[in-house]
């Protein structure tokens, strides 16, 4: 039984101070100034010609969340801020972090989406913003590259021949399948424009002539051939259960005989209040896009049934569910 909040930690979680302080920060890119360069808030104003005292209570602020160092009057990055928030460096992840910035307004109008039932947004920001997009999957991708691997060994592909990678942004997950299983040729289907960093990631690890890429709109085009096995990555939760329920179908016609379908997301429990992460991510996706929502795996397992897969399971709790289709081809 869970305990209670105190009323220290009910304000603790109404404060949003720290997390638009870290926001701006990574917007005026103050980490990647301080690389190889440590010196006072003074001299970092004048160097990108910021207002001296407001930029003072600023790392100041951050160096008490312990994201910066202060020694005397110099202020120098934390091993953390150095790996990850210095654009020059390989596993830089400040492009996730504006992400979350560019939708700060969307979260302003959460109140007026309770009262009114309507998203605040008509397109998601990587609609609107492509370069965004790119930067952000190019974070995801590097982030997914140590899970993708132990997901490749849950869904048991051994015997697979082909794999259709639904919505594959960069291909991290039919990068870690075909490492995982030699025998395995996969098609990465996404849109044209999140292709162009897919195909710079395989060709990157050496596998273009056993993963293609198949640009189009999975809502509205067709997949080329039939496949042993369909995996669907946290795509479900951008459109509404109608959508995602003829998504389902759809590929269900594009496996063969006795494929597989793997729907890998970020699903809720029959309550809808657990895991404690996604119940708020939930509210995410409620404001910054125009029909998403994060479903519960019961959904996804009753889509899957109701399309004709049997063996339908739940292989992850709250994240991957897994179904095969009649030898047979019956519905």
């Amino acid at each position: 039984m869970s305990r209670e909040l105190s009323l220290a930690e009910i304000f603790q979680s109404g404060y949003y101070w720290e997390t638009k302080i870290l926001l701006t920060a990574v917007k005026l890119d103050l980490f990647s100034s301080l690389n190889g360069n440590p010196c006072s808030s003074s001299q970092l104003a004048r160097d990108l010609t910021l207002a001296g005292r407001p930029l003072a209570l600023l790392l100041n602020a951050l160096v008490a969340m312990r994201v910066l160092k202060k020694e005397g009057e110099v202020f120098k990055n934390t091993d953390v801020a150095q790996r990850y928030l210095v654009k020059t460096q390989e596993e830089y992840v400040g492009h996730l972090l504006l992400l979350h910035d560019a939708e700060w307004e969307n979260w302003g109008k959460l109140e007026e989406t309770i009262r009114t039932g309507i998203s605040p947004v008509s397109q998601h920001v990587f609609e609107t913003n492509p370069d965004m997009g790119a930067n952000v999957l190019s974070v995801l991708h590097r982030i997914g590259r140590e899970s993708g691997p132990s997901l490749a060994k849950r869904m048991k592909l051994n015997g697979a021949k082909t794999l259709l990678d639904v919505g594959g942004g960069a291909g991290t997950n039919a990068i870690a399948c075909c490492e995982e299983y030699p025998e395995l040729n996969a098609t990465v289907f996404d849109l044209p424009q999140t292709l162009v960093l897919t195909e710079k990631v395989i060709k990157k690890v050496g596998l273009e002539d056993r993963i293609r890429t198949t640009s189009g709109n999975f809502h509205v085009d067709s997949f080329d051939g039939t496949y042993d096995v369909a995996l669907m990555s946290d795509i479900l939760h951008y459109q509404d259960g109608e959508v995602n329920a003829k998504l389902v179908a759809k590929i269900y016609h594009a496996l063969s005989d006795g494929g597989q379908l793997v729907i890998k997301d970020r699903f809720l429990d029959p309550t809808g209040t657990s895991p404690a992460w996604t119940t708020a991510f939930a509210v995410h996706i409620m404001v910054n896009t125009e029909h998403g929502q994060c479903f519960t795996t019961h959904e996804a397992l009753q889509w899957m049934t109701d399309a004709g897969f049997q063996e339908v399971h739940e292989l992850e709790p709250c994240a991957v569910v897994q179904g095969t289709k009649k030898k047979d081809g019956g519905i």
